[in-house]
């Protein structure tokens, strides 16, 4: 499998980039994607970064500081400070809302709490994470529909602007239409564009408070399943195999891999079953 996700050639002298993209379903531009650049030393760091943050997301900058001096590191917090905000990352804890992230942008009430998820297309979230790869980073959205856990829709981006984002939503409303989009406070999420596209189409939006743990706990899970079942073992090297690779890991994940939740069906049984 490996191999086939390699297989885009630029000297094949007679099938051109755009077929060989189109026959193994991937998106053109990935071919000319490059990936976000750092330092070496700060592209080790933030792969530690993130693998810690799997594990213990409530670290914030100073605990991950002292946590990389214990592996050897002499970094700062000043540093490890700065990569934390360029990874889009920050400490999550149950605490009251005291700040948003664009005073310019609406921020909406979170509508989930207490809420019995019952059926599909009832609760969809979104939410950015950071892929790292051998040479560089992305940046990597999806949409999910809660009560399946089926992932609608995905995209990624070298760069946090809100279009990755608003082009994953796009997407998903192809397959269907939720009663409630929940979100975190980012700015992809609270721009206008964001906001009214869901409210036009009838969309209640929810918004996690501040920093909490577990508003948004569905789609903090699917990071963790994707980091750990194919970015981390695969270390991909190019755009284009990132999004080869996740066009395999999430067309299995879908359709193929049992959740317990589920009574062990696939999200794709549950979502299309009602």
């Amino acid at each position: 499998m490996a191999a086939k996700r390699n297989q885009i050639e630029p000297d094949y002298p007679n099938i051109s980039i755009r077929r060989q993209c189109e026959l193994m379903g991937l998106n053109r531009a990935s071919y000319y994607y490059q990936a976000a650049a750092e330092t070496p030393l700060n592209l080790e760091l933030m792969r530690l970064i993130d693998e810690q943050y799997m594990k213990t997301p409530y670290y914030g900058y100073r605990k991950m500081t002292i946590y990389l001096q214990r592996a050897g590191y002499h970094v700062n917090p000043k540093r490890i400070r700065r990569l934390l905000r360029k990874m889009d990352l920050m400490a999550i804890y149950p605490k009251p809302r005291t700040t948003i992230s664009a005073p310019e942008n609406k921020i909406y009430p979170y509508l989930l709490r207490g809420v019995q998820i019952t059926r599909p297309n009832q609760v969809w979230s979104t939410d950015i994470t950071y892929i790292p790869m051998q040479n560089g980073f992305m940046y990597l959205v999806a949409v999910i529909d809660w009560f399946s856990r089926y992932v609608l829709s995905w995209k990624l981006s070298n760069t946090l602007d809100g279009a990755f984002c608003l082009a994953a939503l796009y997407a998903a409303l192809r397959l269907g239409k939720p009663d409630i989009f929940n979100s975190d406070q980012g700015v992809q999420f609270t721009a206008h564009v964001f906001t009214g596209t869901l409210e036009d189409a009838g969309i209640l939006v929810s918004m996690d408070g501040r920093r909490r743990a577990f508003d948004n706990i569905f789609i903090e899970r699917l990071w963790r399943s994707v980091k750990y079942e194919d970015i981390y073992l695969n270390d991909y090297a190019t755009v284009l195999a990132l999004e080869a690779g996740l066009h395999i890991y999430f067309s299995r994940y879908n359709t193929e891999r049992p959740h317990q939740s589920l009574d062990y069906r696939t999200p794709a049984e549950v979502y299309f079953s009602c």
